[in-house]
């Protein structure tokens, strides 16, 4: 267990001094991006150990591990921000409102809908980003680029939501930096503030692009089991 310790003490301090130094050399402050770390797949120790850490905010995919993992989290260290990145199922949309602060995929107006109905019921707010397929891949969630002025119109018009920004994730054989300037043209066209887009591999180009909000997994957490 010391070893594991040593090793995500390690991995964290060596990241949070390659992206301190990405910032600073993109003219960028820090206070402007918040860094969420992906703990998909890890358990509540290794979590824990990036909390004593320091950091505080938190992502997840899969509302199975937010419910097995951060109900106890939360409990425990009350000051956690928890960031919601995954495909939504309207069966899961109850839970994910539940647990979670901060909602990265929406992407259908039955979705919208379902939270804005919890919202007035518990009278509860959320942030929430509007997910774009900025590669318009079949295999792939979110609002299709031409589908995209429409969609983010019709949730800003006719629903109380806050939505405070997009979110992309690029295709994989694609330059990432592409996705990431059009997905800030959209935003920007629409005074949205946020943007969540950049991970491990891809989250320098994402920096330089405007992002307010990156998902770092693998070099916070090494890889997944």
């Amino acid at each position: 267990m010391r070893g594991v310790f040593f090793y995500l003490m390690t991995s964290y301090t060596k990241f949070r001094e390659t992206y301190e130094r990405t910032v600073e050399i993109s003219g960028r402050s820090l206070n402007e991006i918040e860094l969420i770390a992906v703990s998909k797949k890890k358990s509540i120790e290794n979590i824990k150990q990036v909390i004593q850490a320091g950091h505080r905010s938190f992502g997840e995919n899969q509302i199975q591990e937010v419910e097995s993992k951060w109900i106890q989290l939360k409990k425990e260290y009350s000051d956690l921000k928890l960031h919601f990145i995954g495909g939504i199922q309207s069966k899961k949309v109850k839970s994910i409102f539940q647990y979670c602060d901060v909602i990265h995929s929406i992407d259908r107006i039955k979705i919208i809908e379902l939270f804005n109905d919890l919202e007035k019921k518990h009278g509860v707010s959320r942030e929430y980003f509007i997910q774009i397929n900025t590669g318009n891949e079949i295999q792939k969630n979110g609002v299709p680029l031409s589908e995209a002025d429409s969609f983010i119109s019709n949730c800003i018009n006719n629903y109380k939501l806050n939505i405070v920004g997009l979110m992309c994730l690029p295709p994989l054989n694609d330059d990432p930096k592409i996705h990431f300037l059009k997905l800030a043209k959209i935003g920007n066209q629409f005074k949205l503030p946020s943007l969540s887009m950049g991970m491990s591999g891809d989250f320098k180009d994402a920096i330089e692009a405007g992002t307010t909000h990156i998902r770092i997994g693998t070099q916070i957490f090494g890889e997944r089991n």
